[in-house]
């Protein structure tokens, strides 16, 4: 499995990209996260950055986690979620402003690492799915939190409820959404949009985005060890092996409720 993730400064700007790649579905894995949030961390101490721009190669932003391959999170101990989770924990820490490019898919984690960033930048090809009960399977990443904090209740149910994909424009007037681009502007859009916010003074900067976050840093984690232990009972069911065979096959699941 071949990963990377390439930092690019724009000190004139003072932005910054970080872009990511595990080919060919840029799979979210313990070693992806920890090097996206390795990479967050190192631009925080950057005094000259004061925005960041997260993105990822290829045509998909993110298909969730590798829920068939064996340790297809890429985890070094017998609880590959909590691992998977810590590094969560690691990005959402960090204290600059991030603006997410979705130019394909965000599906599950995927979803839960754009919903991370303050901002998402998308093209019309994108789409937006939390598809964990469609794998028999509890949202994990934060999303129950985070998605209801973003777009509100009702709307964050639909999503985790009916499993669906959502296009750009669906859910722009949501919120999920900031901006729409077409894929050959999509990186100059992002760029403008992130040096608005690094035009102005770095210490405000700062102190605006943690009086917006307060404790969502607390109530994220709190929030991932109960995802966490309904993920744990979940994964051991005939529904989910089921859920992530019939995802696999491209087909309807046939689930028992057991």
């Amino acid at each position: 499995m071949s990963m990377s993730v390439v930092i690019t400064r724009q000190t004139d700007r003072h932005i910054a990209s970080i872009e990511f790649g595990n080919p060919p579905l840029n799979f979210a894995t313990v070693g992806l996260l920890k090097d996206i949030a390795d990479a967050l961390q190192q631009l925080d101490q950057d005094d000259g950055i004061r925005a960041v721009i997260l993105k990822a190669q290829g045509t998909i932003f993110c298909a969730g986690a590798d829920l068939v391959s064996e340790n297809g999170f890429g985890a070094n101990s017998d609880d590959p979620l909590r691992e998977f989770y810590d590094q969560v924990i690691r990005i959402f820490a960090t204290r600059k402003p991030i603006v997410a490019v979705v130019q394909g898919a965000a599906i599950g984690a995927g979803l839960g690492l754009a919903v991370a960033a303050d901002f998402r930048i998308a093209s019309p090809a994108a789409r937006f799915s939390a598809n964990f009960v469609a794998l028999g399977f509890h949202p994990g990443f934060g999303l129950t939190h985070t998605l209801p904090r973003l777009i509100g209740q009702q709307r964050a149910s639909q999503m985790l409820l009916n499993a669906r994909r959502y296009k750009s424009e669906e859910i722009q007037a949501w919120g999920l959404v900031d901006l729409i681009a077409e894929a050959d502007q999509l990186q100059e859009d992002a760029i403008r949009f992130a040096s608005e916010i690094a035009a102005n003074a770095p210490l405000s900067l700062l102190a605006t985005r943690a009086t917006l976050r307060g404790d969502l840093v607390q109530q994220v984690t709190s929030t991932l060890m109960h995802e966490h232990r309904e993920q744990l009972k979940l994964q051991t069911t005939e529904d989910f092996a089921e859920g992530v065979k019939a995802v696999t096959e491209r087909r309807p699941g046939n689930f028992k409720g057991r």
